[in-house]
């Protein structure tokens, strides 16, 4: 890819001392978060005997991502995401405080620490999307590669230690004094975050309101086929990797009666799993296998982890199937992330990616709440065989649900500038809707041909920022078609323009060769005007009051003032 470097340590960034303060404060928050978990999971088996209730707290943690992450993704896009960043960490480090408050005057119980976990839920939904965007705006292009191989190992560190010093430390302290650390670590974030000089950015055309933002996300997931196979293959793996943090506590607290200290270490070896499957396991299959194939692999690894789940009663044989269940996890998972950054433009980047969050949390909740139940109810053996059968049995979509294409995409920038004919007014720019139309003369032996591309260039269109698409076939002119398009606004026709990759601008040529005129196709933009004109005539609903013309409106409306 042009403009990225050949070599990339993989501490490179850490070289950028605005990055590596900023860093290395979220390393020590996501080892006080997880250490939170782990202490949070214990206060749960302590409160309450329900297998159930154990695994919700999973299905709370993931459902904020589900229900916020869209619009958090949308708001990153429109306020300073360095003033978001610090607002939601200061949330953070409120709701953590709330539960030690809580637990300090002996009040807490089940309910309210869900309520708690779902709460820390939302800040992170909200915090997730703005710290993605502004990664690339602290690091240089060279230090990028290396930005985003130290976020994941900071989650890996962080998986490893936190557990093991959550469980530790329960042992000499009590849990509040572990969520209050919590709290402090999230102020050493905000702290970090404030000392970042954030270099002022002039827009270089208006910004989408929030609305707009929204709605064009969602019609991006509409007309783009690519990365509706992606988020089908992504919700298919959250439905079924859930059961790992769903009933890997069930599994230790309640069959094998693990300590605090032991719980703790239940997940570091998960995280040691997780290392070890990316720094050895995913690099050496990616030289040898397709990404849908590593996917199957992992899966088939996952199958035989929720069986060993099932049977194994030793702890330390435990533990290894915990490790194992992290390398499964994080082979699927990064080849997925993979496939999904392939499967999207730049433009779209941040609402795609708060797309697939959204749909894999949202997977990821429900799936939790559906094996915690049928742990509850059939048992907890038996919910992890039926989870390994029917895994298994998910298999069989991989093939129609492949994502090997994603290689074979193409986004890079490709805008499209200018018009056909200058234009007499300039809208403002949330003026809108904003009718375009295209005339194309088409060779009669060339019908089917022009047809196949404009079912092409509808999905361009209409994925890139419009809301309707028609094609009309003139009843006076032989083989004439008029491409008619509505934007919701002056804004989103132009941020249109600019969003063409060159896949999508070599159809929009294609298209355009099969124009067979003496001139090229014929683009005109119209400004909808609709509810002025329907104000004007309510002014004139006597009819010895209407005006004659539309161009009497503005001569009456002056009289009537006067």
């Amino acid at each position: 890819m042009a403009g990225l470097p050949k070599h990339s340590s993989t501490f490179t960034a850490l070289r950028n001392p605005v990055y590596k303060r900023i860093w290395l404060a979220s390393l020590l928050s996501s080892v006080c978060v997880s250490a939170h978990d782990t202490a949070a999971t214990w206060v749960m088996n302590t409160l309450s005997p329900s297998p159930f209730l154990l695994s919700l707290l999973s299905t709370v943690a993931s459902l904020p991502f589900f229900l916020l992450t869209l619009p958090a993704g949308a708001l990153a896009d429109m306020v300073d995401r360095q003033k978001l960043l610090r607002v939601m960490n200061f949330w953070l480090a409120a709701t953590a405080a709330l539960l030690a408050i809580l637990y300090s005057f002996h009040i807490l119980n089940p309910e309210l620490v869900l309520v708690c976990v779902f709460l820390t839920g939302v800040g992170f939904a909200f915090n997730a999307p703005a710290w993605t965007a502004i990664v690339p705006e602290i690091v240089t292009n060279d230090e990028l590669p290396s930005a985003s191989t130290l976020s994941g190992l900071q989650l890996n560190i962080a998986g490893i230690l936190g557990p093991a010093l959550g469980g530790f430390a329960l042992k000499l302290l009590a849990p509040n004094w572990i969520f209050l650390i919590n709290a402090l670590g999230f102020l050493v974030v905000i702290f970090a975050v404030s000392k970042w000089k954030r270099a002022s950015q002039a827009a270089k055309l208006p910004l989408e309101n929030f609305l707009e933002s929204f709605a064009t996300a969602i019609r991006y997931v509409r007309y783009a086929p690519s990365i509706q196979v992606v988020l089908a293959r992504n919700v298919l793996f959250s439905l079924f990797i859930c059961v790992i943090p769903a009933l890997i506590p069930v599994v230790g607290l309640k069959q094998l009666k693990f300590e605090p200290s032991g719980l703790g270490l239940l997940f570091t070896a998960m995280g040691a799993g997780s290392v070890f499957s990316a720094v050895f396991v995913v690099p050496k299959l990616r030289e040898h296998l397709s990404s849908n194939a590593i996917i199957i692999s992992a899966n088939i690894l996952l199958v035989l982890v929720y069986l060993g789940m099932a049977v194994v009663s030793n702890h330390v044989l435990f533990m290894i199937v915990a490790a194992i269940a992290g390398i499964a996890w994080t082979i699927a998972a990064s080849e997925l992330w993979v496939a999904g950054q392939m499967a999207m433009p730049n433009w779209a980047r941040g609402r795609m990616n708060a797309t697939i969050i959204m749909f894999s949390q949202g997977a990821m909740a429900l799936g939790a709440i559906v094996w915690g139940l049928l742990a509850s109810t059939i048992g907890i053996s038996p919910t992890l065989e039926l989870a390994a059968a029917l895994l298994f049995a998910s298999l069989f979509l991989s093939i129609p649900l492949s994502i090997n294409f994603v290689s074979e995409l193409d986004f890079a920038p490709a805008p499209v500038t200018g018009f056909s004919h200058k234009l007499i007014h300039i809208p403002r720019p949330h003026d809108g809707p904003i009718s375009i139309t295209y005339e194309f003369e088409v060779d009669r032996t060339r019908g089917s041909e022009f047809i196949h591309v404009i079912r092409q260039l509808r999905l361009i269109h209409l994925r890139n920022g419009a809301y309707s698409w028609r094609l009309h076939e003139d009843l006076e002119r032989a083989n004439v078609y008029r491409i008619e398009m509505m934007m919701p606004s002056w804004t989103e026709h132009l941020l249109q323009k600019e969003r063409y990759t060159k896949t999508e601008r070599d159809v929009l040529e294609k298209a355009a060769a099969l124009h067979v005129g003496p001139n090229p196709p014929i683009e005109r933009v119209y400004l909808c005007v609709n509810r002025e004109l329907m104000t004007h005539l309510a002014l004139f609903a006597h009819p010895s009051t209407m005006p004659t013309s539309p161009l009497d409106l503005g001569t009456q409306e002056m009289g009537n003032t006067a």
